[in-house]
Order: C-alpha cells, then sequence, then structure tokens
C-alpha cells in the first residue's frame, strides 16, 4: 500500500473543529467531559440504558442535547445541531480560537461543586451542604448554560446562535455576565452558608 492510502484523514467535528488535546483541567470532570473526535455528533441514544455511559458521548452532542429542551429547538435535532454549528462559527471569528476547547472551559467553570439538600431530624427539616458529583455537575453545567441562551434571546433580536455563543465565550472566561457562572456562584454561596 502507498504512503497516502495508509493515512487516515482527521476526525473533526462538524468537518472543522480538531478534538486532538483538549482536556478538562479540572481533575473531578476529566473522565466526565469527553472531546473524542466525531464527525457529526449523533449518536441516537446508544448510551441510554447503560449506567454513567453518557459520559462517553462527545460534549457537543451534549449540550445539542440540552438545547433540544422546549424552547427555540424543541425537541429538533437538525434545529439545535444549526444552532450549534452557527454559535461555534461565531465563537470561531470573535475569539479565534477553537470553539469545542471553548465549550469545555465553560463547562468546568459553569459546573457548582456544591449544592444544598435537605434533611428531617426529629421532625425538624435542616439544609445541610453536600459535593456533587462530577457526572451531575456536568449536566448542571449543559443545562444553565443552554437555558442562559434560549433566556437572552428570548424577546430580543439577537438569535439564540448569537446569545449562545456569547454565554459560552463569558463562562469559559469565568466572567461575572455569564449567567451560568452567576448560577454557580449563587448555588456555592447557598451551599456554603448551610454548612
Amino acid at each position: 500500500m502507498s504512503k497516502e492510502l495508509r493515512k487516515l484523514p482527521e476526525v473533526k467535528v462538524f468537518g472543522k473543529w480538531a478534538t486532538a488535546g483538549i482536556e478538562p483541567e479540572d481533575p473531578g470532570l476529566k473522565r466526565y467531559i469527553s472531546a473524542r473526535p466525531i464527525l457529526i455528533p449523533h449518536t441516537s441514544g446508544r448510551h441510554e440504558h447503560q449506567r454513567f455511559k453518557k459520559s462517553t458521548i462527545n460534549i457537543v452532542e451534549r449540550l445539542i442535547d440540552n438545547m433540544m429542551r422546549p424552547g427555540r429547538a424543541g425537541g429538533s435535532k437538525a434545529r439545535a445541531t444549526s444552532i450549534i454549528k452557527n454559535a461555534f462559527d461565531i465563537i470561531a471569528i470573535r475569539t479565534g480560537k477553537n470553539p469545542i476547547e471553548i465549550l469545555v472551559r465553560a463547562v468546568e467553570n459553569a459546573a457548582p461543586a456544591e449544592d444544598v439538600t435537605r434533611i428531617a431530624y426529629g421532625g425538624i427539616v435542616y439544609p445541610i451542604s453536600i459535593d456533587i458529583a462530577p457526572q451531575r455537575r456536568t449536566d448542571i453545567a449543559l443545562r444553565h448554560i443552554s437555558d442562559a441562551a434560549r433566556a437572552a434571546s428570548h424577546n430580543n433580536p439577537r438569535t439564540v446562535d448569537e446569545c449562545l455563543a456569547e454565554e459560552l465565550a463569558l463562562a469559559a472566561a469565568r466572567d461575572a455576565k455569564s449567567a451560568s457562572v452567576r448560577k454557580r456562584d449563587e448555588i456555592e454561596r447557598i451551599a456554603l452558608a448551610s454548612r
């Protein structure tokens, strides 16, 4: 075989964005944020019936699935995919960086580490602070990012694509203007008061 046939092309998300070398800096989230190469982030829910299998799904697909919640994309995977593609293009133009790396940093910065639960002891309910599992931290961060983008685009001339791109860029920079980062800080502040 010739050299050209043996060398396989690099697989990039949407044919544009490379995932090589992108890893979370947070050691607790390393196993739960996957940036494995995939051309089209659509696995048809094959992870559904195995425990912790969704942590092997590409983080871009998990964001697409979160954008499918009721709102602009409301259940349409094609529409949600289009929103993410456009948002990634906007991020690449504005920041000049790989949008998948921006997404991974945004999820790390929007993922709360502590939360509050209620415990009944002797008929009295006490709020206590608990650590959040890494899988749930990732899920909460993705949900807050997608909810913030939808809320920002509601009754606004800006599209949900532009709002998502701005939310991801702000969250990646851990900017206080990011709604998902503010939500994380609020959750952790309440948990700190309940210790």
